[in-house]
């Protein structure tokens, strides 16, 4: 059976002032590292055989950390990137309603289709499965993309939780079976210095 852990990137500036990423390439703020870092001491004891993660530059610098614990490889693959934001990249919902009103939901305002985004992941999922049957797989993405993947592999609502920045969901692929959802009790503790 093919087990994935998915893994939302650290936290950065732009998560704090509430701005909508997607496909803008935002770096890791200070403490972005940081709970990177006590979510990488947290897997340490387990075994995990490769890691996947957005190219952009948050996912990465997450993914790096972990590899470097863990001692495995990383590969980017570009159907792991956040779903596109189109026109309200950059902005916070404040700003959203004053230049597109309280509907600006409503809007073609360029952003990435959800089934765009569902069928790009369960391609990602699918090919995995194939090439790396039994095998444990960290897979570091953003949390729009998670939320709706791991809703599409479990086929139930119920799992249609935020995900948190450094989350860990852990999932049996074949079984659509989730022994752990949005779990970040990591960053109540870690080593000295941590």
């Amino acid at each position: 059976m093919t087990i994935i852990g998915f893994v939302r990137h650290g936290v950065t500036a732009w998560n704090k002032e509430g701005r909508a990423q997607g496909s803008s390439n935002i770096p890791l703020d200070d403490e972005g590292m940081l709970t990177a870092e006590k979510l990488a001491w947290r897997l340490a004891g387990e075994d995990w055989d490769i890691i996947y993660t957005s190219p952009m530059t948050r996912a990465r610098q997450t993914a790096d950390l972990l590899a470097k614990q863990l001692n495995v490889e990383v590969i980017e693959d570009e159907r792991l990137r956040e779903r596109s934001g189109g026109l309200i990249e950059g902005t916070t919902e404040q700003e959203r309603q004053q230049k597109w009103g309280p509907k600006w939901r409503e809007l073609d305002l360029q952003c990435e289709t959800e089934e765009s985004v569902i069928a790009r992941g369960l391609e990602f999922v699918a090919n995995q499965v194939r090439l790396n049957p039994d095998q444990r797989i960290l897979v570091v993405s953003h949390g729009s993309f998670l939320k709706r993947i791991i809703v599409a592999l479990l086929e139930d609502q119920k799992y249609a939780v935020t995900i948190d920045n450094t989350s860990l969901t852990v999932i049996d692929v074949e079984n659509k079976s989730c022994s752990l959802l949005n779990d970040t009790s990591h960053l109540a503790g870690g080593p000295d210095g941590i």
